[in-house]
């Protein structure tokens, strides 16, 4: 989730931070989850200091917040709304000094695109396996765990192969990376409902909207027989998906994909406990 972020309108998000953390966005973000019922929240980070204020009010919900303060992704590349870049890994290794004063609990990665919603696959190649195992690889040196946006098959497979302990999103995985996942400790975190929950909206061409959702299901179950860890996780904040009922709508999402395997529910669960250990 991106608590600086409001599920409707990105610039106006934006907007509301840009002269300075705007507390109420923060409380009011919270409300919706604790009314739910819903008290431990990982963030994605910002780059305006929201997630960071929000990691001192939480508190006050009774909720549980772990940020990672920034995310960190390589100039000319995705991750510029949600954090700070780096140009080489000199710098990478210098912003995981950065987020540790700030209190960070753990590194948030940006190591590819996002969906393009219009066309299908990806907005931009990810970065080369090199560096994602680099990126990893001293993120885990320095002490911490690693949460990774990741979309595309050559990207997760990369992230998976260098020990990647939380895959966001996950989209284009193919059968040999979804095997190495489920032989791997990593978690798969969907995210399904910022995709599913498009269907209908009128942005994208649904017909692209629901072929991508129908290849995510595809991809849940096969996951799912193989043995693979997956953990319910909304990106909220993201269009479509609002505080507090975005996790929800991805547990429906997550039972319309799995609803034919009795255990489903504990074994999300069981790598939900996973998640919260690590992070």
């Amino acid at each position: 989730m991106h608590i600086f972020m409001n599920g409707r309108d990105y610039h106006a998000a934006v907007r509301a931070q840009s002269h300075g953390v705007n507390e109420q966005v923060i409380r009011d973000h919270f409300e919706e989850y604790r009314k739910r019922g819903i008290i431990w929240l990982r963030d994605g980070g910002d780059h305006y200091g929201t997630s960071k204020r929000a990691m001192e009010i939480a508190p006050e919900y009774g909720i549980t917040y772990r940020t990672p303060v920034f995310a960190i992704h390589k100039a000319g590349h995705y991750g510029g709304i949600v954090g700070r870049e780096f140009r080489d890994m000199r710098e990478y290794r210098g912003l995981i000094g950065e987020l540790r004063r700030q209190g960070g609990h753990f590194v948030k990665i940006m190591i590819s695109g996002i969906m393009d919603f219009d066309r299908g696959g990806l907005t931009e190649d990810s970065l080369t396996d090199g560096e994602i195992r680099e990126m990893i690889h001293i993120a885990h040196q320095e002490g911490f765990s690693v949460m990774a946006h990741t979309n595309g098959n050559r990207a997760a497979l990369a992230a998976i192969e260098a020990g990647l302990d939380s895959m966001e999103h996950g989209n284009f995985m193919e059968e040999e990376t979804i095997r190495a996942l489920a032989q791997s400790d990593t978690v798969w975190v969907p995210t399904v409902v910022t995709v599913k929950n498009l269907i209908g909206d009128g942005r994208f061409p649904d017909a692209v909207v629901k072929e991508i959702w129908e290849g995510q299901k595809r991809r849940l179950r096969l996951a799912y027989r193989l043995g693979a860890k997956m953990a319910l996780g909304s990106d909220a904040g993201a269009y479509r998906v609002m505080h507090g009922q975005g996790l929800l709508d991805e547990y429906q999402a997550f039972s319309e994909a799995l609803g034919e395997f009795p255990g489903w529910e504990a074994r999300v669960l069981l790598a939900d406990k996973k998640i919260r250990k690590l992070f």
